[in-house]
């Protein structure tokens, strides 16, 4: 199995037994992705001490106050390192106010060319309010219109009603923990129409742990448990949904 997204430098407990839990239950290759610039060296870092460990570095939205060139230069230099497989998270957050609308924009557009000159994919935060659909809207035409052909991962898909465009666009979907939560079901119903080759689970850990730990902080894995819920609303066996994510993951991330 693999965790297409996740966050080891805020995990519980030290790194390597996190690491190695995730191992023991299996999860082969994990993205631990970097939300600033604190933290993109640090995912770096754990990427190079474990050799199951790749690297996403960005800005996370919520994060873009004060993106300015020299956020720019920093991001596309980490980007090259040879471990690191993505870049992002980015995207547009409205769900909170961390950061204003027009630095998230600025930010999120300029990660998206860092992603086309290093021919990496683009790893997708969305999140609107209640009932809002004005970031994902806006992000999907940000990327219609300038991300050319790179590849792009709606990171803890949260979208059912776009699923459908989102396969159009041959674009993947990543399903974290909270496609297990008992009010989940149009996320259950989407993670059944995802295409065969644009599916990926994820923890984002240490955040959305799924239903059988939840109120425990997550970590990589328990994605194991995510995957078990993912393969049953397709219909499929683990084993067939685990050859298939892998497969996904490994194609999009050269692992």
């Amino acid at each position: 199995m693999i965790d297409s997204h996740t966050h080891l430098f805020l995990c519980e407990g030290p790194e390597a037994e996190v690491v190695a839990a995730a191992r023991e239950a299996g999860v082969g290759r994990m993205l631990t992705v970097g939300m600033d610039a604190r933290t993109n060296p640090a995912a770096i870092e754990a990427a190079e001490r474990h050799e199951e460990v790749y690297a996403a570095v960005g800005r996370h939205p919520n994060e873009a106050t004060g993106f300015d060139e020299e956020a720019v230069i920093e991001i596309a230099r980490l980007g090259a390192h040879g471990k690191v497989r993505a870049i992002g998270e980015t995207g547009l957050d409205f769900y909170r106010d961390h950061a204003g609308r027009e630095e998230q924009r600025r930010a999120f557009a300029a990660q998206i060319e860092i992603a086309r000159e290093l021919d990496l994919p683009i790893v997708i935060h969305a999140r609107d309010p209640e009932d809002g659909s004005e970031a994902i809207d806006e992000i999907f035409a940000t990327l219609d219109a300038g991300a050319g052909g790179q590849p792009v991962i709606l990171h803890c898909f949260s979208a059912p009603q776009r699923v459908a465009d989102a396969a159009d666009r041959g674009w993947y979907c990543s399903f974290a923990g909270n496609v297990t939560y008992p009010s989940a079901e149009a996320l259950r119903e989407a993670a059944a129409q995802v295409p065969e080759g644009r599916i990926l689970v994820e923890t984002d850990a240490p955040y959305l742990s799924p239903q059988e730990v939840r109120g425990k902080r997550n970590e990589p894995a328990n994605v194991v448990a995510t995957a078990r819920l993912v393969a049953q609303v397709r219909g499929v066996s683990y084993e067939e949904l685990e050859r298939t994510v892998e497969a996904n993951a490994r194609e999009l991330f050269g692992w």
